[in-house]
């Protein structure tokens, strides 16, 4: 998932998004430690997600970006 994927959503969309991602992680360190687990790489991705939502959620809350947003709402109409 990219930023600007993540910056078109509504902070409850982040949210749920952020506790999906959370909920993955946790069933991928059970299945890591049962040795269950086929794609090691899917941890790290999901990792990035995390930060990447934590991040935009936290522009949001400082205002930061706030133009981006704008130029994504002009050009949709």
């Amino acid at each position: 998932m990219k930023a600007g994927e993540i910056r078109e959503k509504s902070r409850q969309e982040m949210l749920e998004e952020l506790e999906g991602c959370k909920r993955e992680l946790l069933n991928l360190r059970f299945q890591w430690q049962a040795g269950e687990l086929r794609n090691s790489a899917q941890y790290k991705q999901i990792r990035k997600d995390v930060a990447r939502l934590k991040t935009v959620l936290r522009e949001t809350e400082l205002g930061i970006n706030k133009n981006l947003l704008v130029k994504k709402e002009e050009e949709k109409t």
